[in-house]
């Protein structure tokens, strides 16, 4: 009998301390691991909201830049941590599109993170020059359907949001034109600008100078419903392409393993800083929604995305890398 209880009583001993630790979480600092390098907007966004939690928190979020292999440095370096909530990742949109998109990821995102709040959303938008052949979404759909693959649009590298956005565009709208890749926006900006391509497809980060400058002109949102941050420019649906809906997401999700209680306290916390009218401001003047969610919400979001973009990956023919 004595050895029957033992177990038990050790396991009623133990639990208090594991409660007690999880209650007084966090009780150092937190390390959040970004798969992107310093000076970009997840960057800068991660940040804004690294300081507001650490204030709301106790304690210090300290952001480490872990960049390369599609993410898969960032996500072994939070995964070959222990899952106690004092280290956390950065996912996007590109983790979801990464997963069917290369052959060895080495990591499982579905499996190897558990959800904890999204962080900001981003619509895409389709630009041309400013002054061009094309001012309307109409002008360049009557083109694309009056001489199909004659149309040069310019997108970021292969495999990107902005890329495999274009791609479906093309499949949506029931049209055909040329994808260029390059390998980043200004270069699509002079491209656009000399007239070889017709149009370009990028966040409105990237393109914000361009637009206020004059360079270019928006024709088109990519989400389900026009930005909040540019009210004045109609969806890709609203112009009558039907389905389509393209928006990129953050969100910060922790190892497996780690305590419920833990990451529910985190999503309480990332709740009311994602609320806070100066970090919905930072995040207005970046281009990006800042926008929490349940663990639940963003969970779902990753599953969805990883099905429609291996859906658009395999349809393009893009092979994995």
């Amino acid at each position: 009998m004595i050895k029957a209880l033992l177990p038990a009583m050790l396991l009623a001993t133990a639990d208090p301390a594991v409660g007690w630790a999880q209650e007084n979480y966090p009780e150092r600092d937190i390390t959040l691991v970004l798969p992107f390098g310093p000076g970009g907007i997840a960057d800068i966004t991660s940040r804004v909201v690294a300081e507001s939690l650490g204030k709301k928190l106790g304690k210090q979020i300290i952001i480490m830049n872990q960049p390369g292999a599609a993410g898969s440095v960032a996500a072994r370096a939070a995964l070959n941590a222990p899952a106690d909530g004092y280290t956390l990742a950065l996912l996007s949109n590109g983790t979801a599109i990464s997963v069917p998109l290369f052959e060895n990821l080495q990591f499982d995102p579905m499996r190897d993170f558990v959800p904890v709040s999204s962080l900001a959303y981003f619509d895409f938008v389709f630009v041309a020059k400013k002054g061009g052949k094309f001012s309307t979404l109409a002008d360049v759909l009557a083109a694309a359907k009056a001489e199909p693959g004659m149309l040069n649009v310019g997108t970021i590298n292969v495999g990107s949001s902005q890329n495999l956005a274009a791609e479906l565009f093309k499949s949506t709208a029931g049209i055909d034109f040329t994808i260029v890749p390059y390998k980043a926006t200004p270069d699509l900006l002079v491209a656009l600008l000399g007239d070889e391509l017709d149009m370009i497809v990028d966040s409105q980060t990237a393109l914000k100078a361009a637009l206020e400058q004059g360079q270019a002109v928006a024709l088109a949102s990519s989400g389900p419903e026009r930005s909040k941050l540019l009210p004045e420019l109609a969806t890709a649906q609203e112009q009558g392409v039907e389905g389509f809906d393209v928006t990129s997401w953050n969100a910060i999700f922790a190892p497996t393993g780690t305590p419920p209680e833990v990451v529910e306290k985190l999503n309480a916390a990332l709740v009311e800083v994602l609320a806070d009218p100066a970090v919905q401001k930072r995040f207005a003047e970046l281009g990006v929604e800042a926008r929490s969610s349940t663990p639940q919400e963003i969970g779902d979001r990753l599953a969805a995305d990883i099905e429609k973009w291996g859906a658009v990956i395999e349809k393009a023919g893009i092979p994995k890398q």
